[in-house]
């Protein structure tokens, strides 16, 4: 699949929310500054010594245009159907104020699906994390405003997975920057386009850099199995009044991914009386209070809050009830 970049604008202010800052050091000494020197020589002129000062030579240092993109994911983001967020991080390496055109493209050779880019944004209270109706999307042309020197700008890349891919499926979305100044090989110089009317000089990444994010699809489904045995009074399996029920349920997470808020209840069938005290989650006994731990039960039923549950792994609760 071809899809053309995605191209956004940032805004003046959500930059300036988003930048963080660091002491110069990728591009030296600051673009616009003058360096100034004067010679001297000292004779002796008959008198006495006599000191002379040359002419003072004064040049400005041209604006360096650096820049370097990367990817704040740890890894592969895992992601399902809908709606995911690859996080990005842009550095001006350069050594003067720049802005950047920025374009996302989602279809990368070798994904095995490709995902729709629906917008950009800007980190605006710079915690690293999309925070919807927070940080500040971009629109318009996809060209930043001037990013400081040895500054970072945090860019989120929203997209959406389309229905049908596996579990396991990948596919990744590159960012692209370039410096508005202009791009080209090291040492291409932009005569008086520099910081402070000087010139301006492509650095060693040519002025524009592209990262990659990943996604990794993980499709994730719950199997419920419950069983039950009977114990009766004489050591029997007899299910008559006074004999004893354990149930099990044992909950299967199928897939590469995971499931959260996995709850697993069941309601004291009618016509028995829980044992009380006789929760447990693999084995290990629950209170029946609602307190700190995972259970809780009564003359109702019981109720077990399993969290974050990993695909490929599964988890088994265990209660007893007996017959009236």
């Amino acid at each position: 699949m071809t899809k053309a970049p995605f191209r956004l604008a940032l805004a003046p202010l959500a930059i300036a929310a988003a930048l963080i800052t660091t002491p110069a050091h990728a591009g030296g000494v600051k673009a616009g500054t003058l360096i100034e020197n004067t010679a001297s020589a000292t004779y002796d002129g008959g008198a006495g010594p006599v000191t002379i000062p040359s002419n003072t030579i004064t040049v400005k240092v041209d604006e360096l245009l650096d820049v370097t993109v990367t990817s704040r994911d740890s890894g592969p983001v895992s992601a399902a159907p809908g709606s995911a967020v690859l996080t990005f991080e842009l550095t001006n390496t350069g050594n003067g104020p720049e802005a950047y055109t920025l374009a996302a493209n989602p279809a990368v050779a070798g994904n095995d699906f490709d995902t729709t880019v629906n917008g950009l944004a800007v980190d605006t209270n710079g915690n690293g994390v999309y925070d919807p109706g927070v940080d500040q999307m971009l629109t318009g042309p996809a060209t930043t405003a001037a990013i400081a020197a040895d500054a970072s700008l945090t860019v989120f890349v929203l997209v959406t997975i389309p229905g049908g891919v596996a579990d396991g499926d990948q596919s990744d979305v590159s960012l692209l920057a370039e410096a508005v100044t202009g791009t080209g090989a090291p040492g291409t110089a932009f005569t008086g386009q520099g910081a402070g009317g000087g010139n301006a000089i492509v650095g060693s990444t040519g002025a524009n850099a592209t990262a990659t994010g990943s996604l990794s699809v993980g499709i994730t489904d719950v199997d419920l199995i419950k069983s039950a045995t009977v114990r009766d009074p004489f050591g029997g399996t007899g299910i008559v009044p006074g004999a004893t029920i354990t149930y099990a349920i044992r909950a299967e997470v199928r897939g590469s991914g995971s499931v959260s808020d996995l709850v697993v209840t069941d309601a004291a069938p009618a016509d028995t009386t829980y044992v009380a005290g006789s929760l447990k989650l693999d084995g290990a006994t629950l209170t029946d209070a609602a307190d700190a731990d995972a259970g809780r039960s009564g003359t109702s039923g019981i109720s077990v809050d399993l969290g974050t549950v990993s695909g490929g792994s599964s988890r088994t609760v265990t209660f007893q009830v007996t017959i009236d």
